[in-house]
């Protein structure tokens, strides 16, 4: 597979994560203390957004790339 070709089906991917969620979540787990056998920790939800308008450039630019691709 090309390289134009597998950017194209990420930024598409991207793209429609993007217009069906708004974005990325993801937890991140910190480890506040640790004494002896005891560990504390906490979890922290982190969202990472992604505007309409950003989604539409990357499914629109990964169409067009795959398209790129698949003519050469």
């Amino acid at each position: 597979m090309k390289t134009a070709t597998v950017a194209g089906i990420l930024l598409i991917i991207v793209g429609i994560v993007g217009f069906a969620f708004g974005g990325f979540h993801y937890t991140h787990r910190k480890q506040d203390a640790r004494v002896g056998p005891m560990h504390i920790s906490h979890e922290q939800h982190k969202t990472v957004p992604i505007p309409p308008i950003l989604s539409g450039i990357a499914l629109v630019g990964g169409i067009a790339l795959v398209v790129v691709g698949a003519r050469k």
